[in-house]
């Protein structure tokens, strides 16, 4: 199968929808991207290759790259939510990620888009949340979106907006995720 983009560049920020693989990509500029790449993989299928467009959420596992900058504020007591708050992460633990690979692989009725995301996804403030209880520091100070947007400037949408995504193709195929549940999936990243 092909491991292509994350998914949370190929649907665009969506507030509350859930989102399947049946949903549209969103349309700034990076979905569309994405969608171009996904469709440029598909053309291999006339070809007798099976495409799987694996769409990955954010990876929770040892020195996840979204996690230092959220481990470092939780040192310095800083931990809490992010903009409002209320946008949805999609997480995934890298045992799921190698898994759902994995899986599909060996199931010749796996095909087309995938998300590879947890069943559970999370909004910001419970994963800033889960983190604190993790590890054992308070996760109440607020990082007004202002702020987040000054500082990363325009990489601070990846961090405001929403995607709220759904594995439903892993699930339907009978894929059983190992960590469908955040706060043990972020103990066993970090060895807590």
């Amino acid at each position: 199968p092909y491991h292509g983009p994350s998914a949370r560049i190929v649907y665009g920020d969506r507030g509350d929808v859930e989102l399947t693989e049946a949903e549209a990509p969103g349309d700034d500029f990076l979905a569309s991207l994405t969608a171009d790449w996904e469709q440029a993989a598909r053309e291999a299928e006339p070809l007798g290759v099976r495409v799987v467009n694996s769409r990955t959420g954010l990876v929770v596992g040892a020195g996840a790259p979204f996690l230092k900058p959220l481990l470092l504020q939780n040192r310095l007591f800083a931990g809490g939510p992010l903009g409002s708050g209320r946008q949805w992460w999609p997480w995934v633990h890298v045992a799921d990620v190698v898994g759902a690979i994995r899986f599909a692989i060996e199931n010749e009725a796996v095909r087309g888009p995938m998300n590879v995301t947890s069943p559970n996804p999370a909004r910001q403030r419970d994963v800033a949340k889960a983190l604190g209880r993790v590890l054992k520091r308070p996760a109440v100070a607020w990082a007004p979106a202002i702020a987040i947007r000054l500082v990363l400037g325009e990489m601070a949408n990846e961090v405001l907006t929403s995607k709220r995504v759904i594995p439903k193709a892993l699930r339907d195929a009978g894929y059983e995720f190992r960590y469908g549940e955040l706060e043990g999936a972020l103990r066993d990243a970090l060895g807590r």
